[in-house]
């Protein structure tokens, strides 16, 4: 069953969220401020964490912050701020989702189960493949025309990070954070440099990839 985590200091909204998912067959836990959350994280391991920002003890982008320095699963931020710099720290903080309130409960209901779909951990056996080369996840191997390709430790990282997110955006400053820190993530030439050699080894024709590809100013993607 899966358990979410409400944080919110508004009891009505609490409640309705409370008895919306727990007739759809979600476990709830319930924290009303910042420091409540992280405890209740720590004990009852959730599986998705509905967020709000407006926090009496703290904002909640310190409470995202502080969740993601050991918890992976989902944070879906509900919000009375509708700025797009408030959207864009919370989500540079480590939220998935942003939805702003007032909100429709069927909206949400549906955002959460897509956030709990691509939370679901990928089959470590797994082999993706493409028509130009495969990754094999578990024995961390490309091959591409029958032979292996040699890929650098940081190569792999990225490869690894955009095939597990297959079909989806991934931002240059996740893929900085996650492979070189988080002092690094304005250094988008990296990115560059590395992507390219990545379509030298794996496209077959670099100028124009099918596998690898670039949202300029904003990420890559991979596509099978």
């Amino acid at each position: 069953m899966t358990r979410v985590l409400v944080v919110d200091d508004e009891p009505q909204i609490v409640r309705a969220l409370r008895i919306n998912l727990k007739a759809r067959g979600y476990e709830v836990d319930a924290a009303p401020d910042g420091r409540a959350a992280l405890d209740l994280a720590a004990r009852r391991h959730p599986d998705v964490i509905l967020l709000d920002l407006g926090l009496p003890d703290m904002d909640g982008t310190e409470v995202i912050k502080g969740l993601r320095g050991w918890l992976t699963v989902p944070i879906i931020v509900l919000s009375a701020r509708q700025e797009s710099d408030d959207k864009v720290e919370a989500l540079d903080a480590g939220a998935d989702d942003y939805v702003t309130k007032p909100f429709g409960m069927a909206e949400l209901l549906a955002r959460l189960r897509a956030a709990v779909r691509r939370s679901a951990p990928v089959e470590e056996a797994a082999v993706v493949q493409t028509e130009a080369f495969s990754v094999d996840l578990a024995a961390k191997r490309v091959e591409r025309n029958g032979a292996d390709v040699r890929l650098t430790p940081t190569e792999w990282h990225i490869l690894e990070l955009l095939v597990r997110n297959a079909g989806r955006l991934v931002s240059q400053q996740q893929l900085l954070q996650e492979v070189w820190g988080p002092s690094y993530a304005k250094e988008t030439n990296y990115l560059r440099v590395y992507m390219a050699q990545l379509r030298r080894k794996l496209e077959d024709d670099p100028s124009r990839p099918k596998h690898l590809i670039t949202a300029p100013g904003i990420g890559y993607r991979f596509e099978a």
